[in-house]
């Protein structure tokens, strides 16, 4: 599923104003950036926005224990861990903590450090209303930078912006910083010279100069991609909509960063390798079962003609087989199974010496009983005892009973 990085504007957002942006495919890999009004972004099956660095102050504090309990975003919870991040982060914020929106960090704790993102609530609402009125509903919304302790990258000094308005940032696993670029504040920063140092195209000839040392170029298209792979989500409290589409939300973007993640290829193919081997196993040891069942009934059918070669059709193997067994037995004069004095004698070895019918019918190997002194159990307990015998027994209204032949003996 293709996917939307916007890097919302510094100032209030406004329609006719241009907006970064970094369109992907695969999540890997750039396949359009650029500068546009909001009506002339590129379509796509979700929407990443990116918050600027200098709109977002990063403070790490300690909560009280029990503060991050299970369902701490439901049932109230929310509205008490605002309480408490408030009281925590009070005294080191200049402005109305009423007025800022807070997010913690992914997978936080309780009793453990945790980073806490702060920035205006009213611009960040103003500035995503704005894309969901244009119909660019935000799916997730993530910081340019983050103190990450899990980041793959090695700690980066990064030179961004234009070289009239360019700034340093520090971005380490345990903390993100900003200064404008100046010799003042590298000399400031002292920055390790076998760590990387790394300025986008604008400000790379300024970066080198004041650096004193070779610097890695970077598109900003490419670094905005690499911030859309954060565990990071700052849609949180009233800008979250309810618990239920957070978590639906929070699995579909783990299902889809597990589909489109590089680093989860080799995954990917070993699953698709299981499926495919489990798919042919099936179907070999289908196959193997529905070979085995024809090759089994050819074997009753041979029989059958070979035995009896006027059958020239074969419908029922067993059945034919037992109907032409029982038609020789009768052009030889002897009794079968299908006859009437096996029928009875059958009867009379299991029925009760009581057990006398007022009337016999027998016709087409169906033999009734009539008429017969016996209570409905006695007779159903008769049906049970006559199917080892080779018969079917059905108890009939009146003290009646139905024998005919179809069980194997």
């Amino acid at each position: 599923m293709s996917t939307l990085v916007i890097t919302l504007p510094d100032m209030p957002a406004a329609a006719t104003q241009e907006l970064d942006y970094v369109l992907t495919f695969d999540g890997a890999h750039v396949a359009n950036a650029g500068q546009v009004p909001l009506a002339l972004l590129p379509g796509a099956g979700e929407v990443v926005a990116l918050v600027p660095l200098r709109r977002l102050s990063w403070q790490q504090i300690e909560l009280p224990r029990g503060s991050l309990g299970r369902g701490f975003f439901g049932d109230g919870g929310a509205t008490r861990l605002r309480a408490v991040l408030e009281g925590a982060l009070e005294d080191r914020l200049l402005d109305d903590t009423a007025e800022l929106h807070f997010a913690i960090e992914p997978g936080a704790q309780d009793g453990a450090p945790l980073w806490v993102a702060v920035c205006e609530r009213a611009w960040l609402k103003a500035a995503v209303g704005l894309l969901e009125q244009a119909g660019r509903p935000v799916s997730r919304i993530l910081p340019e930078f983050a103190p990450e302790a899990a980041r793959e990258l090695p700690d980066t000094l990064w030179v961004l912006g234009e070289p009239q308005d360019a700034r340093l940032v520090a971005l380490t696993h345990n903390s993100v910083a900003s200064w404008p670029l100046s010799a003042a504040a590298l000399a400031q920063i002292n920055w390790p010279a076998e760590q990387p140092v790394v300025a986008e195209p604008a400000v790379a000839a300024l970066a080198e100069q004041l650096c004193q040392r070779s610097v890695t170029i970077e598109q900003g298209s490419l670094r905005r991609l690499r911030a859309a792979q954060s565990a990071w989500d700052l849609a949180q409290f009233d800008l979250a909509n309810s618990s239920g589409s957070r978590s639906w939300k929070r699995a579909s973007d783990s299902a889809l960063r597990l589909l489109r993640a590089p680093r989860w290829r080799p995954m990917r193919l070993a699953l698709l390798a299981a499926a495919l081997v489990n798919l042919i196993g099936l179907n070999s040891w289908a196959w193997q079962e529905r070979s085995a069942w024809r090759a089994q009934r050819q074997a009753i059918d041979a029989v059958l003609t070979s035995t009896f070669p006027e059958v020239r059709v074969v419908v029922d193997a067993p059945l034919q087989m037992a109907r032409e067994l029982a038609a020789l037995q009768r052009a030889a004069g002897q009794a079968s199974g299908r006859d009437l004095e096996a029928m009875l004698g059958a009867f009379a070895t299991l029925a009760p010496a009581a057990a006398l019918p007022d009337a016999i019918d027998f016709s087409g190997a169906e033999l009734r009983l009539k008429g017969l002194q016996m209570q409905p159990a006695e007779l159903s307990a008769l049906a049970l005892a006559l199917r080892p015998q080779g018969y079917l027994a059905t108890p009939e209204a009146g003290g009646g009973l139905l024998i005919r032949p179809g069980a194997e003996r």
